[in-house]
């Protein structure tokens, strides 16, 4: 199953993005809010089939975000099926 990321809104202080499948049904959503130098992503999607999927539409995401946005701190909390996962490898436990 495609996923992909269906604005629900967007300003220039957040950004809450639906995860929606090929049928536009919601399968989870994220949250992007920005700080001064401060970037908190939190996120959460129910089917954990698409659980690699969701990690490969975020990074790139998230990476277009920090290059916007020059020595911004990630702060991320991601959810997968009720399980947390990590972004990058290198942190996880």
């Amino acid at each position: 199953m495609q996923i992909y990321f269906s604005p629900e809104v967007i300003t220039p202080e957040y950004q809450v993005l639906n995860v929606v499948d090929t049928t536009n049904k919601g399968v989870g959503n994220v949250a992007f809010l920005f700080g001064e130098k401060k970037l908190y992503v939190y996120g959460i999607l129910e089917a954990e089939e698409v659980g690699a999927d969701f990690k490969d539409l975020v990074t790139p995401y998230l990476k277009g975000l920090a290059k916007a946005n020059p020595g911004v701190d990630i702060f991320s909390c991601l959810y997968v099926g009720g399980r947390k996962i990590k972004l990058h490898e290198e942190n996880e436990e």
